[in-house]
């Protein structure tokens, strides 16, 4: 799907699957830091208009909230149209999220809990008066982070000085830790509730941290920057990005299939599972790229191959001004195969880093 096309504001995709736009538009709001983009995103992402995607789902109140956006003014404004849509069931003693879960660490979707917070509880003041029930706030959920991350700790902060918007965990903290395999009941009218859940899965590789949320009554998967709805992902590690991949790949054929795909930004994909493949297909092939031209002698006047030698060979055909982008790439590719001892560092810094086949390592 085209990375150019205009996104909704808000748009119901199925009868349980509210998307509201964090109104934060731009290339960059897919990539987390520049030094991860990838080539293929770099083409796909220029015209990039649709910002970071957040999701409410079930068919009636109390809803779950899936990601918040960045903190930009005009999203809590579109979520209260989303969840005060006179075409939905509105439950008046329940409360209008119950769950928020962050699908990872990135501040383009975390930083919006404040102001997510604060229209929730506005909201239910507005529905009842001083004399209605006691306000029931939410409980935001994320997998925990074992590293420090500057900008989540600052959405903790900011929370922690607005009691009684939040529901703590057990011991105070913000946020009630994610573990993978774990369930949220989705409110439906069906007599059979039993696939009405939200189901955590751990993802790693966009960041230690990232989760998707398979929903198996519409076998679709909720990805977060796992998967886009248009060019390639960006990660932190490659090795357990690959990972996350193949066991997307081995979950849908385990017979959990999911097929679309709510993403984190983009539209909504169809063929989520081929999207997938697709994915896992497109890494495996590069790797294999870097491996057989290790292979061959490094150009005239080099000892051995650097890191920009090897991506002005694997990406000739491609314009020059997204080279820069592709050593990212390349250079995630070299560490992952370094770990698993099939190359070598020979020294160098950055895109001069240079490089050669382990012994019996290919």
């Amino acid at each position: 799907m085209s990375g150019s096309k205009k996104l909704p504001d808000i748009e119901r995709l199925s009868k349980t699957v509210v998307r509201v736009l964090g109104q934060n538009p731009g290339p960059y709001t897919l990539q987390g830091k520049r030094r991860f983009i990838s080539l293929l995103q770099c083409m796909s992402l220029l015209n990039c208009n649709t910002g970071t995607n957040t999701y409410l789902v079930g068919e009636h109140n109390p809803y779950i909230l899936v990601d918040t956006g960045e903190g930009r003014e005009l999203y809590p404004v579109l979520l209260r149209d989303a969840l005060l849509d006179p075409t939905s069931t509105t439950h008046a003693d329940q409360p209008h999220i119950s769950d928020i879960i962050l699908t990872h660490k990135h501040h383009d979707h975390t930083l919006g809990l404040p102001s997510v917070v604060s229209i929730l509880r506005q909201l239910w003041e507005e529905r009842h008066n001083s004399d209605g029930p006691p306000y029931q706030p939410p409980r935001i959920h994320k997998f925990p982070l074992h590293t420090p991350y500057a900008k989540l700790q600052t959405v903790v902060d900011m929370l922690k000085a607005m009691p009684g918007t939040y529901v703590p965990d057990p011991s105070g903290n913000v946020f009630h830790e994610l573990s993978h395999g774990q369930t949220f009941p989705v409110t439906t009218s069906a007599a059979d509730k039993s696939s009405s859940v939200l189901e955590v899965l751990h993802t790693p590789g966009h960041t230690a941290d990232s989760i998707c949320l398979y929903y198996p009554v519409e076998e679709s998967l909720f990805t977060g920057d796992t998967i886009l709805g248009h060019g390639s992902a960006i990660f932190e590690e490659l090795g357990p990005y690959m990972g996350t991949l193949q066991k997307l790949v081995d979950f849908s054929d385990n017979g959990l299939k999911f097929g679309p795909v709510h993403p984190g930004h983009g539209p909504y994909v169809e063929e989520g599972y081929r999207q997938v493949k697709m994915y896992l297909q497109h890494r495996v092939a590069r790797e294999q790229q870097i491996l057989r031209r290790l292979e061959t002698s490094p150009p005239t006047g080099h000892e051995s191959w650097t890191t920009w030698a090897l991506v002005s060979k694997i990406y000739a055909e491609f314009p020059r001004e997204l080279w820069e982008s592709a050593a990212s790439s390349v250079d995630l590719h070299l560490r992952k195969l370094e770990t698993e001892g099939r190359v070598e560092c020979l020294g160098g810094d950055g895109k001069h880093t240079e490089w050669e086949l382990a012994p019996g390592g290919d």
